[in-house]
């Protein structure tokens, strides 16, 4: 019996670790690729622990993820600049090593334990950030000017001070609070997650991402449809929400004297003269390399040199689909796009959206925010898959009745 304790509390430990330094995304060691701490951590791990891990049986997904990658890494072949290709085909061999060593880690931990390390993370990730907001703000004596300064947790982008936090993109921000926003969305019976989704909502807010915001209303009003039987629920969320949004505006504009109306009316209006902070011409771009390379791409990683080569921009397409169709041609994209459907096939096959609801909204949020973001490798897309790919395992090997008991009571926590 106290053998089993000290397996669990070592299992509980291992995965709160590792939710936690995945959180931690812009401390890293720079290699030619961005070595971060959970990579580290996961390797020392295995090191130690070596008999502790062991390999899983693939999913269909899993089939159809490493696919894609193997097509998107042969594109390499036709690369305009092949080192560029070589770092990310290191780069992806790294992160779908760290990705069957997080399952070993999720595998290890029950569905309950997985979940509080989730929320419990989510809090710190979120209150860290904003605390770093905070302080970014007082170094800079709440001066709400500036372009591209950034002071801890916060970075003016013309005159805009947006949240950071842990990370480096203000965008990259939202994508990473998707999982925890969406769980606590579904769960808030417990304080705890009251909180946690209060903390989330403010935290996104305040990264002024236009594309992640909206993400974060469809996802809630999807969230809305599958309670389409719980009006008392429904009624409930949407005052709580209110209520913590105009609770954040108060304090903005009360202690902090922001001026959020205008904040916000700014950001909207830039949109039209901006096209989406150079979105627009970028997407053009990435189009028209499409064209020009249909069936192989310009090579894996390759837009960035060729849109700082022809335009002198040194930025990404930020839209996920363009920018695998730009790289590896028609062959890219469609693997891309039968990996989204096999995720898809396999969360309706397991009831994931009855059973797990956040897992179904958060990859809907990823995908939704693929729109606007470059995130062919992530480390926080691959943790997802990872917590998915062991909930499929679970629900596959358990009697269905005893699943949908189990799912019942942990959605009850």
């Amino acid at each position: 019996m106290d053998y089993r304790l000290n397996e669990d509390y070592r299992s509980r430990w291992a995965l709160f670790v590792l939710i936690l330094l995945v959180t931690l995304g812009k401390y890293n060691i720079y290699i030619g690729f961005a070595l971060k701490p959970y990579m580290l951590f996961l390797f020392l791990l295995f090191l130690f622990h070596f008999s502790f891990f062991y390999f899983q049986r693939l999913h269909l997904m899993e089939a159809g993820m490493l696919l894609f990658y193997l097509v998107y890494s042969f594109s390499g072949s036709f690369s305009l600049y092949p080192s560029s290709s070589i770092r990310i085909i290191i780069g992806i061999t790294l992160y779908l090593l760290c990705y069957f060593l997080m399952k070993v880690i999720i595998g290890n931990a029950s569905q309950t334990m997985i979940e509080t390390c989730i929320s419990n993370v989510g809090i710190f990730f979120n209150l860290a950030s904003l605390a770093l907001y905070v302080w970014g703000l007082k170094s800079l004596n709440f001066v709400l000017e500036g372009d591209s300064l950034t002071s801890f947790g916060v970075l003016m982008d013309r005159n805009y001070p947006r949240l950071i936090g842990l990370l480096e993109d203000p965008n990259y921000f939202v994508f990473y609070n998707s999982i925890f926003f969406t769980y606590y969305l579904c769960h808030t019976e417990s304080q705890k997650n009251r909180i946690g989704l209060a903390l989330a909502v403010l935290t996104s807010i305040l990264t002024f991402s236009r594309g992640g915001l909206l993400v974060l209303i469809l996802t809630f009003v999807l969230y809305m449809f599958l309670l389409n039987h719980q009006p008392i629920k429904q009624l409930k969320l949407v005052l709580g929400s209110l209520f913590t949004v105009l609770l954040g505006a108060y304090i903005l504009v009360t202690f902090m004297k922001f001026d959020l109306y205008g904040i916000l009316e700014a950001r909207m209006n830039d949109f039209s003269s901006d096209g989406g902070s150079g979105r627009l011409d970028l997407w053009g771009r990435a189009w028209d390399v499409f064209v020009l390379h249909p069936l192989t791409g310009i090579g894996a990683n390759n837009f960035l040199d060729y849109n700082q080569s022809q335009f002198g921009d040194t930025l990404h397409v930020h839209n996920t689909f363009l920018e695998i169709l730009a790289e590896s041609g028609i062959f890219g994209i469609l693997c891309f796009l039968l990996f989204i459907l096999f995720v898809f096939i396999q969360m309706f096959q397991y009831r994931v959206p009855r059973n797990k609801p956040y897992l179904f909204l958060v990859f809907v949020a990823y995908i939704l925010q693929m729109a606007s973001l470059s995130v062919i490798i992530n480390d926080m897309f691959f943790l997802f898959m990872a917590i998915l790919s062991v909930h499929l395992y679970e629900a596959n090997r358990m009697p269905a009745t005893n699943f949908y008991k189990t799912a019942k009571e942990t959605a009850a926590l």
